[in-house]
């Protein structure tokens, strides 16, 4: 077997360390395992369609940490698919009063204000929520 020519092997090595960019992940949900292990089981609960146990498990751990913003839009994310409109909007503006700064997590929560308002058939607060989630972006 023949070896590469050194500087070869370093410009290998640099291509291939370039195609890694270490991007922080999402913020973690919550520190505590017991918030944890219910936001995995509502997760389990919502690929298998079951959306109202996974809201009951998700206010579960609201009872544990009620000023986690994570918890809010979640529970926001599940009464949006669920229907509950007004829930949805109402919980995700909840979101937004514990988001303490966190511009990525309340343009989503715009985002997901927005889309409930249209459900409504509110085309102008849809577009107004829209408006406030590229505003956080910038």
């Amino acid at each position: 077997m023949s070896k590469l020519p050194v500087h070869i092997a370093s410009f290998l090595l640099l291509l291939l360390s370039a195609c890694v960019v270490l991007r922080p992940g999402p913020a973690p949900v919550s520190e505590n395992p017991a918030v944890l292990t219910l936001v995995e089981q509502a997760r389990a609960d919502t690929a298998q369609n079951k959306l109202q146990s996974a809201s009951a498990t998700i206010e579960r751990a609201l009872r544990i940490e009620p000023r986690n913003p994570w918890l809010w839009q979640e529970l926001a994310r599940l009464y949006l698919t669920l229907g509950d409109h007004a829930q949805a909007e109402s919980f995700a503006a909840r979101s937004n009063t514990w988001a303490a700064g966190d511009r990525a997590l309340g343009a989503a929560n715009w985002r997901l204000i927005g889309t409930a308002r249209a459900a409504r058939g509110d085309a102008a607060g849809a577009q107004a929520a829209e408006t406030r989630a590229v505003e956080l972006e910038r």
